[in-house]
């Protein structure tokens, strides 16, 4: 028995049937024996780097850690593509030759093509996945590729790994996993050299799992093909959208890819129409807000307002508003950047600043289409507000959103911007502060055990006397698994609602404003984020925790 059967009988534990029936079709089909036996199932091939190092007595390499390698420059004369597609890379140079990193040292093209350079070399064994990273940072190091692109060779073998099984199967579940769990959002990120999966859930971070260095390229070169991007450019963001569906779901995703230092980050948005229902009762908005708000959206003129951070559920709010409002006496314009969702009788116009069609152009065309009701998606510059106000006062009833952390806030971020205050005194109608806390999980939420103790440190009672008849019903987060063990499932509003009345309107627009529009509300029985949230904590919705998280 020649040395190879013989090395994989004796320290492999490959049957001698096997090894027989592999050494036949050898014979018959030529090919490598060790490949041969992968294929029958015989030898797995993880072992190869061990298996070659015996055979050929060579070292082999093992070091994790290669973050601080650079491709050696003389090596970029080298014909780089053809030598990683056999399986091999240069790996330092010195006066005794080079070194070649490898995961196939029997492959005679390669032995060729290192034999026509003329140089002399010796061969280090090493791991798929550590070949894989080295590959990726001699890519990133190496000038031969023109402007940091890729060659036609290299994205063509992109292109055929993103294709691969294993590529396309750890992608479908991943999104399938997400969807299950009810994800907003997944994040893919770098981690030393392997891929962070991060799924958002009810607005809070999770780490989910990893992805294999050797899949990570893969993974985000489909990714990028799927969405139509280029995957040739790792230079700059890019932005795409893929349409597909999952497990009976028809689902869009929003792709954003954005380079780091130590590769790519690519967040996917999840939107999903059986997922949203544009119902007021759903936002779980306290009775009395609701019914203000009811009042404000039936009017036939002014502008109403929704503000907060991104995420914290404005847009969803809106489209509510304006679904009570969809009847078909009316007509509804949106202008949105971008259209997250597609409402029925609605007329939606999606902005496009690279051609000039910003807010405030697609405003001012929005005007001459004869609308009853407008929404502008954000109001980010001054001719935006400018125009949303002066529609306002002709007969428009307009909403939007702007970003600020309450309610009284917005008069003064729209006096930044430039509008005049007599502008704002006589077009908003009403202001609604606004985010979102988990809602606890109905199937193993208990009575929360320190319940004295947080009564007398955030002073319940008082507010349980103010706002809920004096009724303290607080509850805490267990975990099971229908709420996947985090003891929340769903979210739910918080709201602080301004009305802008003459109160308010008479309030000089100073320093001081902010102070004294808070006073006067709390006069009227308005009530702070913070003060909304307690209530509902009150009302055993959610957790004190969760409501000094988003509001404290």
């Amino acid at each position: 028995m020649s040395k190879l059967p013989q090395l994989l009988q004796d320290s492999f534990a490959v049957g001698t049937a096997d090894i027989e029936k592999a050494t036949a079709y050898q014979r018959k089909y030529g090919g490598q024996l060790e490949q041969i036996l992968i294929s029958m199932g015989s030898l797995s091939s993880e072992i190869l780097p061990d298996l070659y190092a015996r055979l050929l007595n060579l070292p082999t390499y093992t070091d994790k850690d290669v973050d601080q390698w650079e491709l050696p420059v003389q090596a970029r004369t080298f014909p780089l593509d053809q030598l990683i597609e056999k399986g091999w890379l240069p790996f330092s140079v010195s006066d005794s030759g080079w070194c070649f990193v490898t995961i196939s040292p029997l492959n005679k093209d390669a032995q060729e093509i290192v034999f026509a350079l003329g140089v002399n070399c010796s061969l280090v064994m090493v791991g798929n996945d550590l070949f894989n990273k080295l590959v990726v940072i001699a890519r990133q190091n190496d000038d031969g590729v023109v402007n940091g692109e890729l060659t036609s060779v290299e994205e063509a073998r992109l292109r055929e790994l993103a294709s691969e099984a294993p590529t396309v199967n750890l992608l479908n579940a991943l999104i399938t996993r997400a969807l299950r769990q009810r994800a907003s959002d997944m994040h893919l990120e770098p981690s030393n050299g392997k891929g962070r999966v991060r799924f958002r859930i009810d607005g809070v971070l999770q780490d989910i799992d990893t992805i294999p260095p050797a899949l990570v390229l893969p993974v985000i070169t489909r990714l990028k093909i799927l969405s139509n991007m280029d995957i040739a450019e790792k230079r700059r963001p890019q932005d795409g959208k893929i349409e597909m569906r999952i497990g009976g779901i028809d689902l869009d995703i929003r792709v954003s890819a954005l380079p780091l230092n130590d590769g790519e980050s690519v967040v996917m948005r999840f939107l999903r129409k059986d997922a949203i229902r544009y119902d007021m009762a759903v936002l779980g908005i306290a009775p009395d807000i609701e019914q203000k708000i009811l009042q404000d959206i039936q009017t036939t003129a002014g502008v109403i307002l929704l503000t907060g951070p991104t995420g914290s559920g404005k847009t969803t709010s809106l489209y509510t508003f304006l679904n009570k409002l969809n009847t078909p006496d009316v007509k509804i314009i949106t202008l949105e950047d971008p259209v997250e969702y597609q409402l029925d009788g609605i007329n939606q116009v999606q902005v496009q600043a690279d051609i000039g069609f910003d807010f405030a152009a697609g405003l001012r065309s929005i005007v001459r289409q004869d609308p009853d009701i407008i929404m502008l998606g954000e109001i980010r510059d001054k001719e935006t507000a400018a125009i949303a106000m002066q529609s306002a006062l002709t007969g428009h009833l307009v909403f939007s959103t702007v970003h600020t952390n309450d309610a009284p806030s917005a008069y003064t971020r729209l006096l930044d911007l430039g509008v005049e205050e007599f502008l704002l005194n006589a077009a908003l109608v009403s202001i609604v502060a606004q985010r979102l806390v988990r809602r606890l999980c109905e199937h193993c939420a208990a009575p929360a055990l320190d319940a004295a103790e947080l009564t007398e440190r955030y002073q319940l009672q008082h507010y349980a006397d103010e706002l809920n008849s004096g009724k303290l019903h607080l509850c805490q987060a267990v975990g099971c698994e229908h709420c996947n063990h985090s003891g929340y499932k769903g979210r739910v509003a918080i709201i602080e609602y301004l009305r802008c009345n003459d109160v308010i309107k008479a309030i000089p627009k100073d320093q001081n404003f902010i102070q004294l529009a808070r006073k006067a509300n709390k006069s009227q029985q308005g009530r702070t984020l913070l003060e909304d949230g307690l209530l509902k904590a009150m009302q055993g919705t959610t957790t004190i925790a969760e409501v000094l998280r988003v509001a404290g």
